[in-house]
Parts: structure tokens; sequence; C-alpha cells
């Protein structure tokens, strides 16, 4: 005879396996869990505290880091040369499921808060992350690259991929899991729209989309304790405001904005948010209250975050090993400047340094920035897989060179700028993902890796811009410079998160970035060295030269206009007197008198 909880899994393994979505048939086991029903209320262990998990990118990598208000300062739980993202505590606090790269692909992995040891949950060469637990403990959902597209699955906490469930099966880039409280509703994001599926549900309402948003794209779906509310963050093209949005799922009205942010997270109580604020090349904290009252006001971040959880954990007073040793590492810089200033001419005066097997129009950068190029070159090598910046479309440029309109005081003029060649966004092999911030707009940029076998790279999560979709002759696209294109199959680099490791910072589009494709500069980098523009330049030009009218040098020590050449006019062959009236027949004005007599030339009558 079947027990309580093995019927209840059986319904769950009929309610998701009959979804209006095509799902390939699995075998189950009668022998798994099921999910608590809506009346399972977790208990929160005395010793538990608040705390507070990041995963924050650092010298290239990402790691796990902890934080608990008041009591342990930003402490780094995991290091090594690989990533750690997704963190997600079980319900009781004891253990956190994240994904990682440690072993060559990305799979889950389990985390023993009070002895550091780790278990590795799945073991398969295709990509799995964002885990996240059923109320119970016993399942974990999770999103996972299958059949050429991101997938949310379900499967046991101790082994995710045994007999895993399928909740999605589709064309869209199904991501982002989140288990509400209750155990019967499962949130996601599919292709930018935020997703609930109810598991009671067999028929085609089973999947309801919360956010209804063609103008905006939404991310990282996570319910509040009690499950009354669902939060997210959502970037809105140009209707509407980006930040953090909140449903209340009692009276099922449309969510609501409380204030800027991109990564939400809930406290225990459920009455606070605490969210990540991104600015263009940085990052703020800020906290909310659930009407958007600001209860702490931004505090500067000076960290890429990538992942944030607001928990009771049980974390002991003395780190484990494993935790000390992570906590004691301190990264080594990733590069470091060398060189110095040109020893005749001014003092302080720099030179550009050739880069070696890079084609532009003038393969030269600053001497205190090639190095962080170099740097950065052979990384995106080792990441990618093969050798994205050996083909720019502008480093260095000279100030004797004129660049389109708008560009005359472009950060490429400095030498501290480059831009990869824009050519392989054609060839498919790199995108572009729109951010607005304020009314600039910046992009974050993807390169598509070598290797397609889930070494390399991680799938994308949000829909690219096409910004060349302004051409095919639909005004409303041209208008808005672009449209939001299809999530592409496979695996990618973010080449912006990777860039701002070692200094370099993306710039904004022109204003006129909607019209003009150049200028959307989505594919430029720069590293300013806290200088401003023109300090930039005086380390390679003389003052005089920034003054001058002319785009070209001097010819002496004193800044002079330099001629243009221009198109002469064409000249009559008589200057025109200025009482004559030219008729067909050409005739002699009448000379005036006490006037001296002119020599008169015949006139030649231009039709």
């Amino acid at each position: 005879m079947l027990n309580r909880f093995s019927v209840i899994f059986l319904l769950l393994v009929i309610f998701i396996s009959s979804c209006s979505q095509p799902v390939t048939e699995m075998p189950f086991e009668s022998t798994l869990l099921p999910t608590a029903t809506e009346d399972f209320v977790p208990v929160v262990p005395r010793n538990a505290e608040e705390t507070i998990l990041l995963s924050i990118e650092e010298d290239g990598y990402a790691h796990l880091f902890s934080y608990i208000p008041n009591k342990m300062p930003l402490t780094r739980l995991t290091n090594g040369d690989w990533d750690d993202i997704s963190p997600a505590p079980n319900p009781a606090g004891e253990k956190v499921a994240f994904a990682s790269n440690r072993l060559g692909q990305w799979d889950l992995f389990l985390m023993d808060l009070s002895s550091g040891e780790l278990t590795r949950l799945t073991n398969t060469p295709e990509y799995e992350a964002a885990p996240s637990w059923s109320p119970d403990g016993s399942f974990i959902a999770y999103e996972a690259y299958r059949d050429e597209n991101l997938e949310i699955l379900v499967g046991p906490a101790d082994d995710p991929t045994n007999n895993a469930i399928r909740l999605t099966v589709s064309p869209a880039s199904d991501h982002s899991p989140a288990w509400a409280p209750g155990g019967r509703q499962i949130a996601f994001i599919s292709n930018g729209e935020v997703i609930l599926a109810d598991l009671d549900k067999t028929n085609d309402q089973r999947f309801q989309n919360l956010s209804n948003s063609q103008t905006a794209v939404e991310s990282h779906p996570v319910w509040s304790p009690d499950g009354n509310h669902l939060a997210w963050a959502a970037q809105s093209q140009s209707i509407g405001r980006s930040g953090i949005y909140v449903w209340n799922a009692e009276n099922q009205l449309p969510a609501q904005w409380i204030g800027d942010g991109d990564l939400p997270a809930w406290n225990a109580f459920g009455d606070q948010i605490i969210t990540t604020v991104p600015a263009p090349n940085t990052n703020f904290i800020i906290t909310y209250a659930i009407d958007g009252t600001i209860l702490q006001t931004l505090t500067p971040f000076p960290h890429q975050v990538s992942a944030l959880t607001w928990s009771n954990l049980v974390m002991s007073d003395s780190l484990p090993r494993e935790f000390e040793e992570a906590a004691q590492h301190t990264p080594a810089p990733l590069w470091a400047p060398s060189g110095g200033p040109v020893v005749e001419g001014v003092a302080g005066r720099w030179s550009v340094i050739d880069l070696n097997n890079v084609q532009a129009p003038h393969p030269q950068l600053h001497d205190l920035v090639d190095e962080a190029f170099n740097a950065l070159r052979m990384r995106t090598i080792e990441e990618v897989g093969w050798d994205a910046l050996a083909s720019l479309e502008n480093a260095f440029v000279p100030i004797t060179s004129d660049l389109d309109p708008g560009f005359g005081n472009d950060w490429l003029y400095t030498g501290r700028a480059f831009a990869i060649n824009t050519l392989m966004t054609n060839a498919g092999w790199m995108v572009a993902v729109r951010e607005d911030f304020g009314a600039q707009t910046y992009w974050r940029l993807f390169l598509r890796t070598q290797a397609q076998d889930g070494s390399l790279g991680i799938p994308l999560h949000n829909p690219p811009w096409d910004l060349r979709a302004r051409y095919d002759l639909d005004p409303q696209v041209y208008e808005q410079g672009g449209t939001y294109t299809n999530i592409p199959p496979g695996y990618w680099v973010d080449v912006t998160s990777l860039a701002a490791q070692y200094g370099w910072e993306r710039v904004p589009a022109l204003p006129n970035w909607r019209t003009y494709y150049g200028g959307a500069r989505f594919t430029e980098f720069v590293l300013t060295g806290d200088l401003d523009w023109y300090t930039a330049m005086l380390q390679l030009y003389p003052r005089d030269v920034l003054l001058t009218p002319t785009r070209l040098l001097a010819p002496t020590l004193t800044p002079s206009r330099t001629p243009t050449n221009t198109s002469t006019p064409t000249n009559t062959r008589t200057p025109r007197p200025t009482a004559t009236r030219f008729t067909a027949t050409p005739s002699i004005t009448p000379t005036p008198s006490n006037t001296p007599t002119p020599t008169i030339t015949p006139l030649t009558v231009i039709p």
C-alpha cells in the first residue's frame, strides 16, 4: 500500500508530465519523497542567524562569501581557479547548494556549513546551476542546458539528475527557478518573462505570465518566506521603470515597483528586501521595506555580485578549516603597469606601445595600459578558447585622424581604449545585451566559446539586442534602434564582466545611437586610470596641440590654424556690374557723367 507521501509524489509526477508543453516520458521511482503540501512549516534552528550569502567576482573568478551584520565581516568561503555561483541554503539553514565548474564542467555541489565538506550532486557534461529547494528539503529545482536550451528540472536533493522531471520543454530559455514556500508552485524566467508554474494544474492554465512585459527583461525571481509575495528584477527598455518589482500572490494584482535594484533577497521575516543596485561600472547595496521605503541608503559595494541570498543559517563561531583557508587568501593582482615617461620631451609625457600580432588601423596603446590589455587578451583566450582580441576595430587613434561625428572626445584618442571588431556579430560569435541606466544606454558583451561541450562559458540567460534589426524596414524597430532577439544556443563568456576585473570599463552609447549604428559603441572599453579625458590627452600631447582649433599638428611651436582644402567656386568670366541687366543681346551700360569710362568687355550670357 502506498503511503501518503508516495501518493502525493505520484500526483506531482502526473501534474508535471501532463504539462501542455511536449514532455519526454521518463521513468520515476516511487521511493522518492514528495514536496510538502501547503501546511508545511519549516523549523528554524535556534542558533541560526540571518546571514547574507553572495557570489562575488574577483581575480577573474566568482567565489562564495558570507556576511552576518554586526558579527561576521564579509568572509570568503571558497577559493580557487574556478567559479562558484548561485548559492541556495537548504530550509534547515545547515547546508548550501551551489553550482561550480571546479572539476572542469558545471555541476551542482552541496556545502556543509558546519564542516566545510563538499558533496558533488551532479556529474554531467552539460551545465547545471541555480538550485532551489523544495520547502521540506527533499527536492531541488534547477536550471540545466538540455537540447541546446535552458530548461527547468526537478530531482531528489541528494541526486538531482536521478530520474529528474523536466518541468519545461520548450524553445524558450527557461531558467532561475524559485520554489514557493507552499510547495505547489515554481516561479521561473522564460525568455525574459516571469512565469508561474502551478503544480496542481494539468491543462493549458498551468503556466501564468506574471510580468507580461514586451519592453522589459525580468530576472532573479525570489519568494518571501511566507510565500505571499514574489519579487524580481526588471530591466526596462524605454517604457516603465527598471528595478525591483513585488507581486502579491494573494490578490493577484500586477506587480508593484518598489525601487532600483538587480538582485533582490528577502530577510527571514519577509518584510525587507536587500538588493544590489548596479551602475554602469560599479555596484551599490540598498535595503527596502516591502512598500518601497528605503531602510538603508545606497552604500558603495566595490565588487561585481552575481548572486545574493538572505537566510537563516547555522554558522559556527569558529570557521571550519576549509573556510578559514579561503578567508585568509588574498588574490594577487592580475596585471601591473611597467615603463615610464619618455626621456625626450616634456616631463610626464608618455608614449604608445605596439601591440604584438594585433590587427587594427593603429595597433598601439598607452604605455600604462598595454599590460592590462595583454593580460586580458591571454585570459580571454583561456576562457573563450580563441583570440578574440587579435582583431580590433580600433586601438589608439592619433590626433591627426578623424573619427566619425560625435567621437571628438573619444577615449580612443588617449591610447587608453580599444574597440573589438564588430564584424564578429555578423558571424554569430558575439552578441550584446542592452542595459539602460537612466537616460544612458550601455551594453554587456558576450563572446561565443570555441568549445561547446560545457567546459567553457555558460548558456545565455537574457535576450540580446539586435542592433541590425533597424534595417528590416520596420519603422518602430528603426526608431528604437533595434529589438530584442531570441537567445542563441550554446555557451558564452561575459567579456564585459571579465574585462572589468582587469580595469577595463565599458562606455555609454552616444545619444543618437538609435539612428546611428556606430554611435552604439557596444564594443569599446576604456581604462581611465581615474583620469578625465583632457588630463589623459596631456599625457600624450603638449597643451598647445589641444588648444589649437585644427586637428593637424602645428608645423611650428606657435599654434596656428591649418588651411583646409576646399572646393573653389566657379566664377563668371567677367565680374558683373551692379546696375547691368542681362538680355539675350549683349548691351553696353551708359557711362555716368563725371566718371571715368571703363574698358568695356563683352559679356557672355549664361543661360
